[in-house]
């Protein structure tokens, strides 16, 4: 089955994993399988385990993985649930792409765009919280923060009192209606307006800086063994988050700063980061594939 989306870093993607000849690999944010079918092929005796909080997606990558149907299980979850259910498999892989997924933002529908009639940004459309609620019910304080911490919004008050303003009038209906409010908002050259604002509504919906926190303290709390943990994000908040994890995980001594004689034991380190720097796209990729420009890659070897 074709797909119209090309997956970021593929061939990183399938380097980082191209040694594991058995055990199970989770691709904890399957959405079109695009790497899923790739480690598939790629890795002829691994079984997959492909998880998706999006019906959308699941659907899509069950046609597409047909082939592949006794290697693979499907999990309609979010992905910071995944982990638990299957610490005692003999998993040899994660492999999670944080983020929207190329499927959300084609589907004019679901109201990720600039120009979608709806205004919703929900991954999970099950989920209560939609963009509506928080762009029209939001206080002034409560966007502030949330343009602040998950947009890093350099005039995050002003693009607040923009919306409060705005609303008074009717309610804000539409991304499109959205968008257009930031015509003439500062941003870097070719980066449309808006950008960090949805940025920040789209995070705040659907809590991705706090499902990728369950999904690296799930990994840890699992005590998984000879196990390759590969992490690709697409902004700043997502891929520090990754960074400091990472390094905590490689940290063997964990007593307090300023202790004069280590009393821990000295033998916490989980393993070791395979990655000083994030892997990027190359120039021919992001050519290809612009959505691929801001994505990074992190990898963690659990020994």
């Amino acid at each position: 089955m074709k797909s119209p989306h090309i997956p970021v870093l593929l061939s990183e993607v399938k380097e980082v994993f191209s040694d594991i000849k058995s055990g199970y690999i989770i691709d904890c944010t399957v959405g079109y399988g695009g790497h899923s079918e790739a480690l598939l092929e790629q890795n002829k005796n691994i079984q997959l385990i492909c998880c998706d909080q999006d019906d959308t997606s699941i659907q899509f990558s069950k046609k597409r993985l047909a082939p592949y149907a006794d290697r693979v299980t499907f999990e309609n979850a979010k992905f910071s649930t995944i982990i638990s259910k299957y610490k005692t498999y003999p998993i040899r892989g994660i492999l999670a792409d944080i983020g929207v997924s190329s499927l959300q933002l084609d589907q004019e529908e679901r109201g990720f765009g600039f120009q979608s009639d709806n205004l919703d940004m929900r991954m999970n459309i099950h989920n209560k919280l939609s963009a509506f609620e928080v762009v029209n019910h939001y206080t002034k304080e409560e966007l502030e923060t949330i343009f602040r911490d998950y947009g890093e919004v350099r005039d995050f008050k002003k693009a607040a009192k923009i919306i409060c303003e705005y609303r008074k009038t009717k309610p804000i209906e539409s991304a499109k209606e959205l968008s257009s409010l930031f015509r003439k908002f500062p941003s870097k050259k070719g980066i449309h307006p808006a950008t960090l604002i949805f940025q920040a509504i789209r995070i705040e919906v659907n809590d991705e800086l706090g499902e990728l926190g369950e999904l690296l303290g799930s990994i840890e709390a699992a005590k998984l063994h000879d196990c390759t943990v590969t992490i690709i994000s697409f902004h700043s908040l997502e891929d520090r988050i990754v960074k400091r994890v990472f390094k905590e995980f490689s940290k063997s001594c964990i007593c307090p700063d300023g202790v004069m004689k280590c009393t821990c034991g000295n033998d916490h380190s989980l393993g070791q980061i395979l990655t000083k720097r994030p892997i990027v796209p190359t120039d021919e990729e992001i050519h290809l594939n612009p959505r691929s420009r801001s994505s990074k890659m992190r990898v963690f070897q659990i020994s």
